[in-house]
C-alpha cells in the first residue's frame, strides 16, 4: 500500500489535458497521469516516471497545484501531490503500470480532452478537474488553496 502519490496536469498547443482512462478495483475512472511515489523518491522524480510509464511522453515537472490528503477507513491516510507539466520528448502512446501483470493492467486510454470533454465525462478524480482546474489555468492563479482534504465514507 503507497502513501504517496504524484498526478501531472499536461496541456498540449491547443489547452486540452492529457487524461487518463483507467479500471482499478471494479470502477472505470479518467484522471491526469500518474501514480505511487517508490521508496527514495522525490515527488518529481515520481511524476516524470508515472507519466513516462503510462503516456510514453518525457516531462519537465513545474509549480504544485494540489496536494490532496485523502482519509480512508480502508485505505488510510495518504497523499496525492498535483503537479503541471511540459512536454519535452516522447511519443504520446497509451502504457503500462508495472505493478501489474500484462493481463491486469488497469490503464484503458490516454487522450489529451477539452474542459467541456472532461465535464461530460462520468467519472473523474479528482472532481475539480472539471471546474477549478480551469480557474486555475485561465487566471494563472497562484494565490489558490493548494491543500484540499478528501473523506472517503467507507
Amino acid at each position: 500500500m503507497w502513501i504517496g502519490g504524484v498526478r501531472v496536469i499536461i496541456l498540449d498547443d491547443e489547452s486540452r489535458v492529457l487524461m487518463v482512462k483507467q479500471f482499478h478495483e471494479g470502477r472505470e475512472f479518467w484522471l491526469v497521469p500518474g501514480g505511487a511515489i517508490d521508496e527514495g523518491e522525490t515527488s518529481f522524480a515520481a511524476a516524470e516516471r508515472e507519466v513516462r510509464e503510462e503516456t510514453g511522453l518525457e516531462v519537465m515537472i513545474g509549480r504544485l497545484i494540489w496536494h490532496i490528503e485523502e482519509v480512508s477507513k480502508k485505505r488510510g491516510m495518504r497523499f496525492v501531490n498535483f503537479f503541471l507539466g511540459d512536454i519535452i520528448g516522447g511519443e504520446l502512446k497509451l502504457g503500462e503500470d508495472p505493478e501489474f501483470s500484462s493481463d491486469g493492467q488497469v490503464l484503458r486510454e490516454v487522450a489529451f480532452m477539452t474542459k467541456e470533454e472532461i465535464k461530460a465525462l462520468p467519472k473523474v478524480y479528482p472532481e475539480s478537474l472539471k471546474d477549478e482546474l480551469w480557474d486555475i489555468l485561465k487566471n494563472d492563479q497562484n494565490n489558490h488553496s493548494i491543500y484540499k482534504i478528501k473523506m472517503e465514507e467507507k
